[in-house]
């Protein structure tokens, strides 16, 4: 923009000083009749189309710094439509919310939460990765001897069917999906079960 104004500066400069040139040359030839006359009505048009060319360069001046500003008014408009964008992707990465690590299973006595090497809470969002089933857990129970994958791919998650091979007992936690199943009464990390395939669903603060 600053070399477009400098180039239209520098033909204006060279338009007046030709102006003044032919002027002092009329005043020479005043004398010389019906040439001088001619010479001093051009010289008289000359002046008119200069002041519309300077008022032509304004225009155009006028007209860059609209666009200028028009240009500055889009940058900001366009920064402020990116927040509400920037918005939504903190509020997505907050509704994952956070994993359990390690993740520990428990008897009934043990807190549930979010577990940490610090915070030693048993994970309540459990999920197979195996069936792609939630875990159901069940206080103070421990399953039967008996149960088997069928009993669970069959009758999870209807606790009424699965009180058949539920046996009471305090302290106790009855762990199952549609898979596998587990009867924990103390901490225990679930890495050291390497057949069991649970893992935090994730927790929603």
């Amino acid at each position: 923009m600053a070399d477009d104004l400098d180039a239209l500066l520098d033909e204006v400069e060279t338009k007046f000083c030709r102006l003044q040139a032919l002027g002092a040359a009329g005043k020479r030839d005043r004398g010389g009749g019906e040439e001088a006359a001619g010479e001093r009505d051009r010289s008289a048009k000359i002046p008119t189309k200069a002041v519309v060319d300077e008022e032509n360069i304004d225009d155009i001046i006028k007209d860059i710094i609209d666009e200028s500003s028009f240009s500055k008014k889009t940058v900001k408009l366009t920064y402020k439509s990116e927040s509400p964008t920037s918005e939504r992707n903190s509020a997505s990465i907050q509704a994952h919310g956070k994993s359990c690590c390690p993740v520990y299973l428990g008897g009934s006595s043990t807190p549930r939460g979010i577990g940490t090497n610090i915070s030693q809470r048993t994970c309540d969002q459990l999920r197979c990765t195996a069936c792609d089933f939630h875990v159901s857990h069940y206080n103070d129970y421990q399953w039967d001897k008996s149960c088997d994958y069928l009993f669970f791919r069959n009758n999870m998650p209807e606790l009424s069917k699965l009180r058949a091979k539920m046996i009471k007992k305090k302290g106790s936690r009855a762990y199952a999906c549609q898979c596998s199943w587990r009867s924990i009464g103390e901490l225990t990390d679930l890495r050291t079960d390497w057949q069991l395939r649970w893992v935090c669903g994730k927790h929603v603060e």
